[in-house]
């Protein structure tokens, strides 16, 4: 039996996410309605532009049903998914109502504009060393509560935290051949 994990379809970058998930074993499922996501026992918020994800997913009425959703199943958010999840912006973001899934505050482009990005190996605690990381406008994690677990720090900033059931990272596992990260997302879906 395939493990179904739903990759948030809005906007962003979902087909990468879903190749991944298939190169697992895994059968990724776009979500686009709250119907959806009763098909799927994990979900995915991809990167793309956190202003438009969170003006869609309020757009089609998704807002509350993934609240819901993150109460009894993983949750993963990159890049703009660890934005939209995050509990409070430390720069603005009036237009955006985040998802409050983990008690995090955020930094969005923290390391800078599209021509500031870069790709890094990093140690992840619980995952591995040298995981490559693609970091595209990238932000990062300025301060967490007292019940994140910090995973992943670069240049003395936190990229990647967890808190439950849900996991965060600032960059795109989803651009790399490396399936450490998607694996041990997939290692809190229940079979």
């Amino acid at each position: 039996m395939y493990k179904k994990i739903g990759v948030l379809a809005l906007q962003g970058a979902v087909s990468e996410h879903i190749a991944q998930l298939q190169g697992l074993g895994v059968l990724g499922i776009e979500i686009k309605t709250a119907e959806d996501l009763k098909r799927v026992k994990g979900l995915i918020i991809p990167g793309g532009e956190s202003t438009a994800i969170s003006r869609l997913i309020q757009e089609v009425g998704l807002y509350e049903p993934i609240r819901d959703f993150a109460r009894k199943n993983p949750v993963f958010g990159t890049c703009a998914g660890l934005i939209l999840c995050g509990s409070s912006i430390t720069d603005g973001g009036e237009k955006l109502k985040l998802l409050n899934l983990i008690d995090i505050d955020v930094t969005r482009n923290g390391f800078g504009r599209q021509i500031d990005s870069f790709e890094v190996d990093l140690d992840i605690r619980n995952i591995g060393k040298n995981i490559p990381s693609v970091f595209i406008r990238a932000p990062y994690i300025a301060s967490v509560g007292e019940d994140v677990n910090v995973l992943a720090e670069y240049d003395k900033k936190i990229v990647m935290a967890e808190q439950g059931n849900i996991l965060v990272c600032s960059f795109h596992p989803e651009l790399t051949d490396d399936n450490h990260v998607m694996r041990y997302f997939m290692d809190k879906i229940p079979d």
